[in-house]
């Protein structure tokens, strides 16, 4: 059905914007800082999907709606708001739940990631351009964390966060890639895959969604001393 992609982002929606209202976490009441936060990294996400679609990826004109917008399928516009939407109302959950633990060492974690940076950069003129364009996008997202003082990859948390969202790259991702509604052109990746995934899908959605939580956090820091 070339309705699949849109029933899939509704169905990512539907359980964070249902529990949105719930009193404990009162989700819906933080919509200013959550669309503050998804905004910034969609745009940039988006022009760089538009730029490699039908270079690096393919969308499957059988699972997709005919109509596009800068050559993406409207439903891939959707992916860039529901996941992070509903990575942050995972994040905010996570926080309900298990307290803040920073530790010290994570640091050097960081500052590792820091070095995917000049490594995809040197990757991309010479190697495979999607993998050197993951990387560019992790070690950015660790440069972001350290620039806007919000240390989330200190946290433990974070990596609460990032196994969770892994078991959700693998139910939703696994299905994007399975049926297949996105096609990719592997001479541009390491074709290493997870089920059917490849490895750099993790990345990208990494990337994605950290760079949601960075700035949801740097804004609550301003709210928090306004």
């Amino acid at each position: 059905m070339n309705i699949e992609y849109l029933l899939l982002n509704i169905l990512i929606l539907a359980g964070p914007m249902a529990l949105s209202f719930e009193p404990r976490i009162r989700f819906a009441s933080k919509w200013r800082r959550v669309l503050a936060s998804i905004l910034p990294p969609a745009l940039l996400f988006i022009i760089w999907d538009s730029n490699v679609t039908n270079h690096h990826w393919f969308f499957n004109p059988s699972y997709t709606l005919d109509m596009r917008l800068l050559g993406l399928p409207i439903e891939e516009w959707m992916f860039f708001i529901t996941v992070p939407y509903a990575s942050l109302f995972v994040w905010e959950n996570i926080q309900l739940y298990l307290l803040h633990r920073r530790v010290k060492w994570l640091a050097a974690l960081r500052f590792l990631l820091l070095g995917a940076l000049p490594l995809g950069l040197v990757l991309y003129g010479s190697g495979p351009e999607y993998t050197a364009l993951a990387l560019i996008a992790m070690g950015g997202c660790a440069l972001l964390d350290r620039a806007l003082h919000t240390d989330i990859f200190l946290d433990v948390r974070y990596y609460v966060f990032l196994a969770v969202t892994t078991i959700l790259i693998l139910l939703f991702n696994g299905y994007l890639t399975a049926r297949p509604v996105v096609q990719y052109a592997t001479q541009y990746q390491l074709d290493y895959r997870i089920i059917t995934i490849p490895i750099e899908d993790f990345l990208y959605g990494y990337a994605l969604l950290t760079a949601a939580v960075v700035l949801y956090e740097a804004w609550k820091k301003t709210e928090n001393h306004g």
